[in-house]
């Protein structure tokens, strides 16, 4: 992956370059979570921190870069020494978060750095990209997966994905959450996920006659094939795949009627011996067409799922922010009128309880604060270098689907789930209301 320090936005630049010539650049720490959730979303799946780790090992500006800065006119009046310390840059802070695959909700930190200001600041926009868009993904393929009820779901979006890197990372993010595996090839070399695919219509139109190319893709793949019946009509394609005395792995639906035709080609797979022969469904699927399909007794053994996924269709963005808690050992928060774009100060940890193998409730509280519950935000990176193991994307996924099992139902819903309950704790509340008595004091003593 080609990570770049350039790859963030002017502001934090600007901002370097003003705590830098200002001599300014004590410990900060910020942190990284979502206000709210999106519409029917009960709670995310998270994803996208080994990509945030590598960077941040990464992370340095180059000399064509540094020049490039230089050029520009807004740098003119900065120092000269700014752009030596650019040169001379790496991350050296520390990093805790919450580990991929893990449920988090509204308001709870995914991921808290602490570092000098200058180097917190500068990695704040590649952070918030990397972590909620894979969290994105990762949540809608968890809800597929939950409507699939143990049938397999495939990622199919990398066509539709905005980029060709934005689909390899959907790819993986869309395995965390619970599919079986992608048709981007990149991703599965990269990431070691398993590959599925079929055939297009092309292929088959390239013929005179549709049977020949059953046949003839069937020679070279003879374990694997799976047959695409509806690029002429779709009942007449498995009469053809009867006759030609072939045994498909599977046939594939990607238009029309999904209900009825689905039932229609089991009836006429399982007439002529073809038991086995899996149905594999794509056409603009999501969750609750899924859904829906399935409450009506559709046979569909396998769901690829294309742009809804890739893309989180319905929820394409998260509110992720990046908020300044602490600076040169000082409680720091962003004091809003508006309340929802509030945040409250410290470094904080997330307390999650748990009864019979469920989660209960969660507290987000002053990393100080001791509670008898789970604490799931981890040291990642300790100096710049990463503390932990990196672990195989499968072991992720299987750990993500036991999480997701431990969300109460209710929460778990695919339209107007319930609330997961997560509260503030009052030594928190209480620092809150000291950042905002300092900054009025200071306020009234400018008025004065």
């Amino acid at each position: 992956m080609n990570n770049s320090a350039l790859q963030t936005d002017l502001y934090e630049l600007t901002m370097a370059a003003a705590y830098f010539d200002n001599d300014l650049n004590p410990p900060a720490t910020f942190e990284l979570f979502v206000r709210s959730l999106p519409d029917d979303r009960g709670y995310l799946i998270t994803a996208g921190l080994e990509q945030a780790v590598e960077y941040l090992e990464s992370f340095r500006f180059n000399p064509e870069q540094i020049e490039f800065l230089q050029r520009q006119p807004i740098f003119r009046h900065v120092s000269r020494e700014f752009f030596d310390y650019l040169g001379q840059l790496r991350f050296k802070g520390e990093v805790w978060a919450v580990e991929e695959g893990t449920p988090v909700f509204p308001s709870e930190p995914l991921l808290r750095v602490t570092a000098p200001a200058i180097e917190a600041q500068l990695v704040e926009t590649y952070l918030l990209s990397a972590l909620t868009f894979q969290t994105s993904i990762a949540t809608k393929a968890s809800r597929c997966v939950q409507a699939a009820d143990g049938r397999l779901v495939l990622e199919f979006g990398s066509r539709r994905a905005h980029g060709p890197e934005a689909g390899v990372l959907a790819a993986r993010a869309a395995y965390i959450g619970g599919c079986a595996g992608t048709s981007n090839v990149e991703a599965s070399h990269r990431f070691d996920i398993p590959m599925f695919g079929t055939l297009a219509h092309s292929f088959i139109s390239a013929y005179a006659h549709e049977e020949q190319s059953f046949v003839d893709f069937a020679r070279v793949f003879p374990d694997d094939v799976v047959i695409l019946l509806d690029t002429y009509d779709t009942l007449s394609a498995v009469d053809k795949i009867v006759a030609a005395g072939l045994r498909p792995s599977g046939v594939r639906l990607d238009s029309g009627d999904l209900l009825s035709l689905s039932k229609q080609v089991r009836a006429k797979l399982d007439s002529n011996g073809l038991q086995a022969t899996k149905i594999v469904a794509s056409s603009d699927l999501d969750e609750h067409v899924i859904t829906s399909l399935l409450s009506e007794g559709a046979p569909i053994d396998i769901f690829g799922v294309g742009t809804a996924l890739a893309t989180s269709k319905d929820a394409p963005a998260l509110g992720g922010v990046y908020k300044l808690v602490e600076f040169g050992g000082r409680p720091r928060a962003k004091l809003s009128q508006s309340e929802d774009k509030a945040s409250y100060p410290g470094r904080k940890q997330v307390f999650r309880s748990s009864e019979a193998g469920k989660y209960l409730r969660d507290v987000v509280a002053l990393e100080s604060e001791d509670y008898d519950a789970e604490p799931i935000l981890k040291m990642v990176m300790h100096d710049g270098r990463r503390v932990i193991p990196q672990t195989s994307l499968a072991k992720v996924r299987a750990r993500s689907a036991g999480e997701v099992a431990r969300i109460p139902e209710s929460v778990r819903r695919l339209k107007r789930p319930e609330g997961y309950p997560v509260s503030i704790s009052s030594e928190l509340k209480l620092m809150l209301g000291e950042v905002r008595q300092r900054f009025a004091r200071r306020d009234q003593k400018l008025v004065a």
